[in-house]
């Protein structure tokens, strides 16, 4: 069987990204509308809560509609960005990277096109301690940059050969 090219993988993995991230915000919106109380308690540790984000990163610095129509040029122009980069990388942890950036960024852009902002339900605590309400396209942004990181700081270095005068060079 062939391999997938890192091409198809990354437009794959960007679509499956895009796809999941629309469809879990349909669902919980939807249902959101059910909800008796603000959240929805889902396990010990996390809870659904529909929360329109129109700022940046965390509902900083929330927007009128020239910041929304800002935002979403910034998100359309990371996402052709990464596409650019997709095209022109070999290496299949990468491409699975930038697809999960390029889902993300298309994923969150789509929001504030329909919707003028982008809906957030996740959320995650230990006790009283509350992390940021996220979704599911800011999870494909996060893990594609540690992928990213990774492949760059780790994956990359061990596949180099090692360079002259280097310990491993000279055994």
């Amino acid at each position: 069987m062939r391999r997938m090219s890192p091409i198809r993988l990354g437009l794959l993995t960007a679509l499956l990204a895009l796809v999941l991230d629309q469809a879990s915000k349909t669902a919980v919106l939807s249902w959101s509308a059910s909800w008796g109380e603000p959240l929805k308690v889902i396990t010990p540790f996390m809870d659904f809560v529909a929360i329109w984000n129109t700022g940046i990163s965390y509902g900083l610095f929330p927007q009128g509609e020239t910041g929304r129509w800002v935002l979403v040029a910034v998100k359309i122009a990371a996402a052709i960005g990464f596409a650019v980069w997709l095209a022109r990388t070999p290496r299949r942890l990468e491409a699975f990277g930038l697809g999960l950036l390029i889902g993300g960024a298309l994923g969150n852009a789509v929001d504030r096109v329909v919707y003028g902002g982008v809906f957030d339900f996740i959320s995650l605590h230990a006790g009283d301690f509350r992390w940021y309400v996220f979704n599911v396209a800011d999870i494909a942004v996060v893990v594609g940059v540690v992928i990213l990181l990774y492949d760059a700081l780790f994956a990359r270095a061990s596949n180099s050969p090692p360079s002259e005068g280097s310990p491993k060079g000279n055994l």
